[in-house]
């Protein structure tokens, strides 16, 4: 397994690669999201434990940070767009769904030709954005970004409320979620409890547990220490701040439960990730050379 590092040769946070997509690529991940459209039989992948042979016309989704490989694309057989996390984890809409987000894989053509059809032609719109001369190149190819993930996630949540009903399903509920989930990134670094955030949200402590481990899929511990790694990941980019520093920004109380959740949560110790993000690999869509 190995670490890429994902480069915007043009618009800053977001890539487009077609004629360039390898015909293999071992297990790796970056912290890019990249959602891949097939264009012709034969494309195999691997995405965490999951073998995925889509078809063409099929959206291939893989999230920030899972792990995954190309086990073979004929050549012309794929294009791909990939932008950066923050993107999503800067946004409490998306963070709050993403425990159902990244269990969606791919989103077949077959049964949801309109949803695929739609998410196609928003790639390719950002590749006709990409170049940068254009005023506004960088926003216009970010909301293109933003209409692909809204359409995914309705489609998650759709999903979702079939599946446990519309009585447990509420937008009211979800409504409770998502200011929790604003208030916990606006104060990560704070020392909050679940006690403080249900208050703040305006519902009593137990059915702020039920409701948050039922909607989001985690614990409020375990979606806190996210969270903080996170914002880790973000500070550790700047090469002036120490990994003790980052850590105590970043919320943690203990440099010995970072380094741990952060391993955990990315397969590597802070400093292996500094050094992996000075210098990194390579990623598919820029090839070394």
């Amino acid at each position: 397994m190995e670490k890429e590092i994902v480069n915007y040769p043009n618009i800053h946070g977001v890539a487009f690669t077609g004629s360039e997509t390898p015909e293999s690529f071992p297990a790796h991940w970056h912290d890019a999201a990249e959602f891949t459209v097939i264009l012709k039989e034969g494309c195999r992948y691997k995405v965490g434990d999951r073998s995925l042979s889509p078809r063409p016309g099929d959206i291939l989704l893989v999230w920030p940070r899972q792990l995954h490989s190309i086990v073979h694309v004929p050549m012309g057989g794929a294009a791909f767009i990939q932008f950066s996390s923050s993107l999503i984890e800067s946004n409490a809409d998306l963070t709050a769904a993403a425990g159902f987000l990244h269990d969606c894989q791919l989103i077949p053509a077959e049964s949801e030709p309109e949803l695929a059809g739609r998410i196609r032609e928003l790639v390719y719109g950002i590749r006709d954005g990409q170049d940068d001369r254009q005023m506004f190149a960088e926003t216009r190819c970010k909301m293109l970004v933003y209409e692909i993930l809204v359409l995914v996630g309705e489609h998650v949540m759709r999903e979702r409320r079939e599946q446990i009903g519309s009585g447990r399903f509420s937008d009211r509920a979800w409504g409770y979620i998502r200011a929790a989930c604003g208030y916990i990134a606006e104060h990560s670094s704070e020392e909050i409890t679940q006690a403080e955030v249900a208050e703040r949200t305006g519902v009593s402590p137990y059915y702020f547990s039920k409701i948050f481990n039922e909607y989001t899929r985690t614990s409020f511990p375990n979606y806190l220490a996210s969270i903080r790694v996170q914002n880790a990941i973000h500070l550790l980019a700047d090469g002036s701040r120490s990994i003790t520093d980052c850590a105590y920004a970043a919320g943690f109380q203990s440099t010995t439960s970072f380094n741990k959740l952060f391993h955990e949560m990315t397969g590597c110790s802070p400093r292996e990730y500094r050094k992996l993000h000075r210098h990194g690999n390579p990623s598919p869509s820029a090839p070394a050379g």
